[in-house]
C-alpha cells in the first residue's frame, strides 16, 4: 500500500472547491446528480488524463525506476521463496506473505487529480483487499494451530498497520467523497485531507519496516532463506524503495514546509 505522489497541474471541468488556496489534489467527489455532466466528458478527477505525459522534477524518473526495481526485487523474491518451499505444505500461512507482498504497489500519477483517482482505485480495489485477506490468512492459520496472536514485533506492527489503514480509508474517503459531507463540508474536510496525506507518508515506512521484520528475521524465513537473499530482498530492497519514494516527496505540497 504506497502513498500517492503528485505533480503540479490544474484541471478544468471538475467540481470546484472554494477559490482561496486552490488545491486540485483535493477536489471533493460530488453526488451523482452533481457530477453527471462531468462524467459525460470523462474529466472527473482527472480520469481523462491517466495516460497523459508524466510530470515532475529532474530526478523523478530515476527515482521512479529505482522504486519499481526495488519493489520488483521484494515481490519476486517473496513469491519465488514461497513457491520453492513446497507451498502445499504451508497451509494458510502461504497466503499471508503472498497477498501482503502484492499489496505494496508503486505507481507514478500523471497529474494531481489523476493521481488521486488512481490512488483511490488502487487502495480500495487492490491494496486493502489483498492486505486484509493476507492478514486473515495468518490469523486463521494461528487459530488452526492454536498459536498465540501478536507475540512478535512483526505481528504487533502488522496490527498497527491494519488499524491505521482502516482509519486512513475512513478519513481519506470521507474527506473527498460527496464534497466531504462526512466531516461537515469543504473547510473541515480539506484540513483532514491534508493530515490524511501526511499520515500516509508516515504509514508507508512502517509498512516496509513490518515487511522487513518478517522477511529478514521471522523464524520461517531464517530457516528457509539464505542470509544473502534476505539481505537483498528484505533489507536492501525496502530501504531503496523508501528512499526512492521519499526523494520524490514535495513537503510544500503537504503544507509542512
Amino acid at each position: 500500500m504506497l502513498p500517492s505522489l503528485s505533480s503540479s497541474t490544474k484541471l478544468a471541468a471538475v467540481p470546484e472547491a472554494p477559490q482561496e488556496h486552490p488545491d486540485v489534489e483535493y477536489i471533493a467527489l460530488s453526488s451523482d446528480s452533481d457530477i453527471a455532466p462531468v462524467v459525460a466528458n470523462n474529466s472527473i478527477m482527472g480520469l481523462d488524463e491517466q495516460f497523459s505525459k508524466p510530470e515532475g522534477r529532474n530526478g523523478d524518473n530515476a527515482a521512479g525506476v529505482t522504486a519499481y526495481a526495488s519493489v520488483g526485487v521484494f515481490l519476486v523474491s517473496t513469491w519465488v521463496i514461497l513457491f520453492a518451499n513446497d507451498p502445499s505444505s504451508l497451509g494458510w500461512y502461504f497466503w499471508h506473505p503472498l497477498l501482503n507482498s502484492a499489496a505494496i504497489p508503486t505507481s507514478q500519477p500523471r497529474t494531481k487529480a489523476a493521481g488521486l483517482a488512481r490512488h483511490q482505485l488502487s487502495m480500495l480495489i487492490i491494496g486493502f483487499p489483498l492486505i486484509f485477506m493476507g492478514t486473515f490468512a495468518i490469523f486463521y492459520n494461528k487459530i488452526l494451530h492454536n498459536g498465540n496472536h501478536f507475540v512478535t514485533w512483526h505481528a504487533s506492527f502488522g496490527l498497527l498497520c491494519i488499524v491505521w489503514i482502516v482509519a486512513q480509508i475512513i478519513i481519506g474517503g470521507g474527506s473527498v467523497w460527496f464534497q466531504g459531507r462526512l466531516f461537515g463540508g469543504f473547510p473541515n474536510a480539506k484540513l483532514l485531507w491534508k493530515y490524511h496525506r501526511i499520515s500516509g507518508y508516515l504509514l508507508f515506512p512502517i509498512m516496509l519496516f513490518t515487511a522487513y521484520l518478517a522477511g529478514a528475521w521471522s523464524s520461517w524465513t531464517t530457516s528457509h532463506v539464505p542470509l544473502v537473499v534476505r539481505l537483498v530482498a528484505f533489507i536492501i530492497a525496502p530501504a531503496v524503495l523508501a528512499i526512492s519514494i521519499f526523494s520524490r516527496l514535495r513537503p510544500s505540497k503537504l503544507g509542512i514546509m
